[in-house]
């Protein structure tokens, strides 16, 4: 009797999801099951039917989108022409890592369920919808629901008799071997921060168009202190097609400071070259040149500055000989200390490199193979595109608002990629910046005429700043913008602008500055007053209304005020409201765009 075999597909857009997969996977080797961890759309899904045993991990993203990685499997598994009992021999189950304060709360995962018993494949536990904003972290549900899956699983394909669970004392095996070189030949042409050889293939994650940086400029006051940057970059000779609405993403590079400082906790020599021969069944990562130096592998692969999940610690904790050190990661990697491990580590945002400061036995164990293994690849950033190609020929421009906070650690804390933008300075030599574009979630009307409501504060003006670009140009006048931010001198980003085109009548504007008076004032106040105007534009002008921006409060709150104004030019009541709202966003005529 042979082991039994377990494949998990993960659909990750930020790389939370593959986190867990990866440790499902991990799971599963100490239970001495063979596993496969593969991504949605790296999988061929033909194959489906040919599998025993899946756990699908996925994600939601967007207004109830699949994640980038899992497009492809959604869409031939939605096929109407599959048979109904197609995945009959199928046992699954699926997990969801959602956020409830998203009105479509772990959409994919319910969605998915339901489509794999339509098919016919049978589930072993219900759902699991695990939620970001738990007060333990989507492990709350995570943990009991794992503990219950490998229950089930191993009572339907037990192991084979004498075979027994290894250890959480060994360590088990990396997923990939360092194979370094003692020669210090020729560089391969690799992608880099700071430039390298455009891509052959149309651009992606795994070949991006590097992009020349032409402007990286400041637009709100030096004294304010939010620093929001306008970016422009010359995209001519890449192929990539976009329109208003749509995003880019950008492939960051880790901070260098940290690259150094990696290197220093674990003795590694940034220029030496390796190259990777995997363990098990993963292939090697595609963005990874073979050979390939340290210093790539660390500033242009690995999130080496993120703040460290749960999986990191229980891989410490595998190499730790110091006593008190053991204790602490044993208490970080259990489901009792994650609210200690909260404390330590998200509440501060502490880096992994903090963290491993603090571990200093346990990181002077550690092996260089492990790295793949310790920390995540590098997550690529979206930004809403704020110009269009019609206006501005082979030029790509995005709103950036720079992260950076304090915490109750010494050093401020910084985004990754809007602070390593921030740095790049193109009057001070040529950059290159790794970029793709894709399909966003706002639509724009196809009939020119039709008039458009859009409610974007803050950096959430960004995709329509390109539709009145694009609408303009085409002869679309009949535009409506509700602009918010804190002060009208300090951050009215592209206030020139606004001021022209209502001048020249493509325009009617509406501004909302919350600190400029003593009452605050935000964009659902100024919905509310003019009730008039967006119940005539709505009702009987056809209106296409869109909301973009912060996820938090902003999106509720425009959308109670546009309810607000349903009802009280209209008449309606507050059920009849929300059913012509939720009617509205059936008509593609009530979109939102929102980002955490």
């Amino acid at each position: 009797m042979s082991c039994p075999t377990l494949l998990v597909l993960y659909g990750s857009q930020t790389g939370t999801a593959q986190d867990t997969a990866e440790r499902i996977g991990r799971q599963a080797q100490r239970r001495r099951v063979e596993v496969r961890v593969e991504a949605l759309d790296s999988y061929n899904v033909a194959d489906l039917i040919t599998e025993s045993l899946v756990l699908f991990v996925c994600s939601t993203t967007g207004q109830g989108d699949p994640p980038d990685n899992m497009k492809n499997f959604w869409r031939f598994l939605f096929r109407k022409s599959l048979p109904a009992g197609s995945l009959c021999r199928l046992d699954c189950a699926v997990l969801g890592l959602g956020d409830s304060s998203y009105p479509k709360f772990n959409f994919v995962a319910k969605k998915l369920h339901k489509r794999l018993l339509q098919l016919g494949a049978t589930e072993l536990l219900p759902v699991g919808l695990a939620d970001d904003q738990h007060d333990l972290g989507p492990d709350a549900v995570i943990d009991p629901w794992l503990i219950a899956f490998w229950d089930r699983a191993l009572a339907l394909y037990p192991l084979p008799a004498g075979v027994t669970m290894l250890s959480e004392n060994e360590l088990l095996p990396p997923r990939y071997v360092f194979n370094f070189l003692d020669d210090a030949t020729e560089e391969p042409e690799t992608l880099s921060c700071d430039g390298g050889i455009a891509p052959q293939a149309p651009p992606s994650r795994d070949h991006p168009f590097l992009a020349r940086m032409v402007s990286n400029q400041r637009v709100t006051l030096p004294s304010h202190f939010q620093d929001v940057r306008l970016i422009e970059f010359d995209i001519e000779g890449s192929g990539m097609k976009f329109s208003a609405g749509d995003v880019v993403l950008i492939q960051p590079c880790s901070d260098r400071a940290h690259v150094e400082q990696l290197c220093q906790l674990l003795g590694l020599n940034p220029q030496r070259r390796f190259t990777l021969t995997p363990t098990g069944n993963a292939p090697v990562p595609p963005r990874l040149p073979q050979p390939c130096s340290v210093q790539y592998l660390l500033e242009s692969f690995l999130d080496v500055g993120s703040v460290p999940r749960r999986s990191f610690f229980e891989l410490l904790w595998g190499f730790a000989s110091d006593g008190l050190e053991r204790d602490k990661l044993a208490e970080f990697s259990s489901a009792q200390g994650q609210e200690e491990l909260h404390s330590y580590c998200n509440r501060p945002r502490r880096n992994a490199i903090e963290v491993l400061t603090d571990f200093p036995h346990t990181t002077a164990a550690l092996k260089v193979e492990y790295l793949l293994d310790l920390f995540p690849e590098i997550s690529p950033r979206s930004f809403s595109i704020a110009s269009s190609p019609l206006v501005h020929p082979g030029r790509l421009q995005i709103l950036v608002a720079v992260v950076q906070y304090r915490t109750r650690l010494v050093r401020p804390r910084k985004g990754l990629c809007s602070g390593w933008l921030a740095g790049l300075d193109p009057t001070q030599g040529e950059v290159h910046v790794p970029l793709w574009v894709k399909k966003g979630g706002l639509r724009l009307p196809s009939a020119i005429d039709t008039p458009v409501i859009m409610v974007g504060p803050g950096t959430g003006v960004a995709p329509f700043r390109a539709a009145l670009q694009e609408r303009i140009t085409q002869g679309g006048t009949e535009n409506v913008l509700f602009f918010g931010c804190r002060s009208q001198a300090a951050d009215f980003y592209c206030r020139s602008e606004w001021e022209e085109l209502q001048r020249s009548g493509g325009l009617t504007l509406f501004t909302a500055f919350s600190r400029d008076q003593g009452e605050k004032v935000y964009v659902q106040h100024r919905v509310r007053e003019q009730a008039e105007l967006l119940w005539e534009l709505l009702t009987h002008r056809n209106a296409h209304f869109y909301i973009a921006g912060n996820a938090k409060q902003m999106p509720a709150a425009v959308s109670e005020a546009v309810s607000a104004v349903l009802q009280s030019q209209g008449g309606l009541g507050a059920m009849q409201a929300e059913e012509l709202l939720q009617e509205l966003e059936r008509q593609g005529r009530f979109q939102t765009e929102t980002w955490s």
